[in-house]
């Protein structure tokens, strides 16, 4: 795996940085643990996507900001299933591990 700063941080930025794969984590693992929970009760959750916004802070530099967006797409969720989707994602274990300085905004989406 490779990882470059961004321009704004005396890199090229010519592939993920060390904080992108930090967001990344996040709303992958949040994915992944919704699946999980979802073979396990056989429910239809359809077609999943997640994006992921950072924002950085400086003194000192670092992570201020997570903002997560999750789609579900043809899915046949319930209304109580859905709030267990939610609650789900919401404690995945790198939403856990993040430090509670970061802000994590999930919003989500059933189509």
């Amino acid at each position: 795996m490779f990882t470059d700063a961004p321009t704004d941080n005396h890199g090229k930025g010519e592939t993920f940085s060390p904080t992108d794969l930090v967001a990344t984590a996040l709303v992958s693992c949040m994915i992944t643990v919704i699946g999980i929970k979802a073979d396990k009760h056989n429910w239809d959750i359809g077609e999943v996507k997640g994006t992921v916004k950072k924002v950085m802070l400086d003194s000192p530099r670092r992570i201020g900001q997570l903002i997560v967006a999750l789609s579900f797409k043809n899915h046949r969720l319930s209304q109580a299933e859905r709030s267990l989707v939610q609650t789900t994602a919401l404690t995945c274990p790198v939403a856990h591990s993040l430090h509670p300085d970061i802000s994590q905004q999930v919003q989500f989406s059933f189509d």
